[in-house]
């Protein structure tokens, strides 16, 4: 399963256009932008496991650095500051990473 099966490449594409300049990055918006927040938790549990690169079932600092690939591979990687703001946000339970039921309910709450 594709990003693209999910979600479409034209939200996705314009998504990416709004945070091309560092420092840019907002999660909330960029989920709303993209249609996440419409999605069921079925599929944002999908996304997720895209977004989890080694399947590990956590997304971790360096694979969330490079999250915006997981939707298109013209993304841009965060900053370390967007990072650190992404993952604080998410990270309920203070383990460093951000788990599937994390990232459920960073989407929820948008």
């Amino acid at each position: 399963m594709s990003i693209n099966d999910l979600l479409k490449a034209d939200d996705i594409t314009k998504a990416l256009a709004a945070f091309k300049a560092a420092e840019s990055f907002d999660h909330k918006k960029f989920f709303q932008m993209i249609g996440l927040k419409s999605k069921s938790s079925d599929d944002v549990k999908k996304v997720f496991k895209i977004l989890d690169q080694d399947a590990s079932g956590y997304i971790e600092e360096d694979e969330l650095k490079h999250v915006l690939k997981g939707f298109d591979k013209a993304g841009r990687d965060l900053s370390d500051k967007e990072t650190k703001t992404f993952l604080h946000a998410a990270d309920k339970d203070g383990d460093g990473m951000i788990g599937m039921e994390e990232f459920t309910l960073l989407v929820a709450e948008l």
